[in-house]
């Protein structure tokens, strides 16, 4: 019954994000996943994940099918099913088997839904591949399909739709940044911008390096940032909102003398975890940035700062369903806030790298213009973007890095990111 309970799990985990509007990861941290064993956790976040970018290609599936809308704890397992049969490709057979029986562990509802259940699957199973394959991908929510549609127009939202639902590849940082022999070692591909990717699912721990930390897991589009910042061994930089820690290990490993300071004492434990695995070196440091004193000056600074996390949902297909429009205006507001403490830790022709893993201009382009008028002595350094591997298309006007999912569709596409290096005037001798 492992199979049936992997999928009893998925079923659930979609009902909850769908239902109650918590996300994946809170439900799994919430111990959603506990009484399952590790082969069986991962294969029903697979699933999970699988059915939730693909819910309306689903619906539209088994629309045809339902006179009427099931209940929802029905409806979540039978998009599972739909999900499994056409995007895994697994054996219709097996999956409306176990569906029925997940159906019936829902108890008496289970019970006089099971039959239906089984009729629909097998009907809808019966739908050619090339049906589902002609099915658009899933739409975004109407509050962010409209902001991506009034930032980057209606092609490019379709696109980076489409490379929502094709997922994320996993993409590796090497500690030595030998992205060549790293993914000769992996059998994987070595990225323009000097990441590692790799080709289908791995079981991390499991992969060769990991236990020596020779890397670590980083989205090729989170790694730029710290790649234009282009920290100098013996500088003192300042990593801000910290966690997960990707950041803090590239700037550790380029010989910087990092203080990383994040506000939750958990995530700065899994970044003191990293950096002991990597066998790199950072004083952490527990805080809020808008109020911490710090030791500085410091010559560089790193703002990942909190968003709305937009840019992610190839990765984090949930997020869509379990956010809305409310609370973005404080965020735009914090941002600009933790922008402007972040300026005070830095000397005199120090940098400032500014990011976010955000699709919305409000995060990112009209960010940095806005901090670009509020202070007189602070510029945009273009050359910072100039690294290996970047699309001069990707520099926006005011001069930030705009990284999209839909760049790069040969090769996987990216994480959406936006960045920017901006500088502080040098203090002149005699003034």
């Amino acid at each position: 019954m492992k199979d049936a309970t992997a999928r009893g799990a998925a079923a659930a985990l979609v009902l909850g994000v769908t239902g109650a509007r918590i996300s994946l990861a809170d439900q799994i941290a919430g111990g959603a996943l506990d009484a399952l064993a590790p082969p069986d956790r991962a294969r029903a976040q697979r699933l999970a994940l699988a059915a939730l970018r693909n819910l309306a290609r689903a619906d539209t599936i088994l629309k045809p099918h339902l006179r009427k809308l099931p209940p929802d704890p029905v409806g979540a397992i039978l998009r599972v099913a739909v999900a499994e049969i056409f995007a895994e490709a697994a054996p219709a057979h097996g999956v409306v088997s176990a569906a029925v029986t997940e159906t019936r562990r829902l108890g008496r509802l289970g019970e006089s839904f099971a039959g239906l259940v089984n009729a629909v699957l097998r009907r809808a199973a019966g739908t050619p591949a090339a049906t589902w394959a002609a099915l658009p991908p899933d739409p975004l929510p109407g509050w962010l399909r409209g902001r991506l549609m009034s930032a980057w127009g209606k092609p490019a939202t379709i696109a980076m739709e489409a490379a929502h639902a094709k997922g994320a590849p996993l993409d590796l940082s090497p500690k030595d940044g030998d992205a060549e022999t790293l993914a000769r070692r992996l059998g994987a591909e070595a990225l323009p911008t000097g990441s590692v990717r790799l080709a289908g699912p791995a079981q991390v721990s499991e992969l060769p390096g990991y236990a020596t930390g020779d890397w670590w897991v980083q989205d090729a589009a989170a790694a730029l940032a710290a790649k234009v910042l282009a920290p100098c061994r013996g500088e003192r930089v300042l990593d801000l909102c910290a966690a997960p820690g990707g950041k803090t290990l590239q700037l550790a490993a380029a010989g910087a003398g990092v203080t990383a300071l994040d506000l939750s004492p958990s995530r700065m434990t899994r970044v003191r975890e990293n950096l002991a695995r990597c066998g790199l070196k950072a004083e952490t440091v527990v805080a809020d940035a808008l109020v911490w004193e710090g030791a500085g000056p410091f010559d560089a600074v790193l703002l990942d700062a909190p968003c709305s996390a937009t840019g992610t949902i190839r990765r984090h297909p949930d997020l869509p369903h379990v956010r809305d429009a409310s609370g973005l205006k404080e965020i735009f507001a914090l941002q600009a806030a933790l922008l402007d403490r972040a300026l005070t830790h830095l000397r005199p022709g120090g940098r400032l790298v500014f990011a976010t893993c955000s699709l919305l201009p409000d995060e990112g382009e009209r960010q940095v213009s806005a901090a670009l008028s509020r202070h007189p002595g602070l510029m945009a350094d273009h050359g910072a973007l100039a690294r290996d591997g970047v699309d001069t298309g990707w520099i926006s006007a005011e001069g930030g890095l705009r990284l999209r999912p839909d760049y790069w569709p040969g090769r996987g596409g990216m994480d959406g990111f936006y960045i920017a290096c901006l500088r502080l005037a040098p203090v002149v001798a005699g003034h």
